[in-house]
């Protein structure tokens, strides 16, 4: 493991995560009441034990960059480092990144240090709990250029992926980007019995789809960004190495979520909430980690808190109900608030009492005031919603936007700093 050097793709601007990303990269946007949605690939590099990682980014970058040097430090001894490398100008280039390949081929002077024979390519923005190990297994064993991960999916799920078309062995043979016809979807089918014979369980899963996880050689990585203008891996890279190059499959039947869009990023967070998560964060053996910033416990002053996650430094006051949500850090919530299926991230700093006496009038200070209504809504850091506001999507609007918040996907989405005076209500 020692021999791999890992890249985790940061994404271009975030435009389907927005407004969440409207102050920060797609990487840096808060998951999971306490983590970052970097923090997910970088764990698994840890977990696998990589701790040669880059971070490729370009835009909004630096929350991105004092999350990373705040949280992971490695010792002198072992050689380890986990840095951002935000586009710049360069003799070589001075444009911003073209794509995912273009990302990769404006850093390759890192990718040809010394020492490095394999090169791990990830994506910043999915969930999942791999065991990189076992991918490099598959790579080594059958001596393979390229290492692509892969997931069975139903039919249903195959026109929002890559599929693939493998050989007995394992190998793949043809490739295609999201399939919308019968007889299209229908040639990508794989046999139940194949994925059996594998020692996964079909399940009626009959197709096998690109995770974005690749694994090349070094020199066959160099080779075909140099020799190439590709600037996209899964439209570019991947499938045109197919007929010069070994891409071998490498299967992966555990839990694995994209959260691109405020839609799937809500469900992912709101799917750890239930009585059997997904992902176990209480765990010893794969853990996530992420920056300890030593807060005080939450303080519950007779709330009714059910199926949800509360992060440090909280103050949930008397009467109120939480109920499958995630609340996180430094949450102040008043009296007889009501929280559903919903996401509130929290603040970066406690707003101290003399700093209260001076705000405007009508403005209400950070956290959720008295009887408010938090429902399918996601409340981003340092919101200030006053007393008796409704966020609330009565009208099941799919998109609207709005001067302090906003519909996307059907949530209610507070950006970041926004402020709802007392009374406020969503007019849809």
């Amino acid at each position: 493991m020692k021999n791999i050097l890992t890249l985790i793709l940061g994404g271009g601007r975030g435009t389907r995560l927005f407004p969440l990303t409207k102050y920060r990269s797609k990487p840096a946007v808060p998951f999971a009441a306490k983590y970052r949605l970097i923090d997910i690939p970088i764990s698994n590099c840890i977990n696998s034990g990589l701790n040669r990682v880059y971070i490729l980014t370009q835009f909004l970058s630096v929350s991105l960059h004092r999350h990373i040097t705040r949280t992971y430090k490695f010792d002198t001894f072992t050689e380890g480092f986990v840095e951002v490398l935000a586009a710049q100008q360069t003799l070589e280039s001075s444009d911003w990144y073209q794509g995912t390949a273009d990302a990769v081929r404006q850093n390759l002077r890192y990718v040809q240090q010394r020492g490095i024979d394999h090169v791990l390519i990830l994506s910043g923005d999915q969930l999942y709990r791999m065991d990189y190990r076992d991918m490099l297994r598959t790579h080594l064993d059958n001596d393979a250029d390229v290492t692509i991960g892969t997931l069975p999916v139903p039919r249903s799920d195959v026109p929002g992926f890559g599929v693939l078309k493998l050989d007995d062995g394992g190998r793949v043979v043809e490739f295609t980007e999201k399939p919308q016809t019968d007889d299209l979807i229908d040639h990508y089918r794989t046999p139940q019995e194949w994925i059996r014979a594998q020692g996964l369980e079909p399940r009626g899963r009959e197709h096998l789809a690109s995770m974005g996880i690749y694994l090349f050689r070094r020199d066959v990585l160099v080779d075909l960004l140099t020799r190439y203008d590709y600037t996209d891996f899964g439209k570019e890279v991947f499938p045109s190495s197919i007929g010069s190059h070994h891409v071998q499959s490498h299967l992966f039947d555990g839990y694995w979520e994209d959260v691109g869009t405020i839609s799937s990023f809500m469900k992912a967070n709101l799917d750890l909430t239930s009585s059997n998560p997904p992902i176990e964060l209480d765990t010893e053996q794969f853990r996530i980690y992420s920056r300890p910033r030593y807060l005080p416990p939450t303080r519950m002053a007779g709330a009714m808190i059910k199926n949800s996650l509360i992060a440090d430094g909280c103050t949930i006051d008397e009467g109120s109900v939480i109920e499958n949500s995630i609340v996180g850090i430094r949450c102040r919530i008043g009296r007889d608030v009501t929280i559903r299926d919903s996401i509130v991230i929290g603040a970066d700093f406690y707003e101290p009492s003399e700093d209260l006496e001076k705000l405007p009038h009508n403005t209400p200070p950070i956290g959720i005031g008295e009887r408010s209504v938090i429902q399918g809504a996601l409340i981003d850091k340092n919101c200030r919603i006053g007393r008796d506001v409704h966020v609330v999507n009565d009208s099941d609007t799919m998109q609207l936007e709005s001067p302090e918040a906003m519909i996307c996907d059907g949530v209610v989405v507070c950006p970041k700093n926004a402020v709802l005076p007392d009374g406020w209500r969503l007019n849809g």
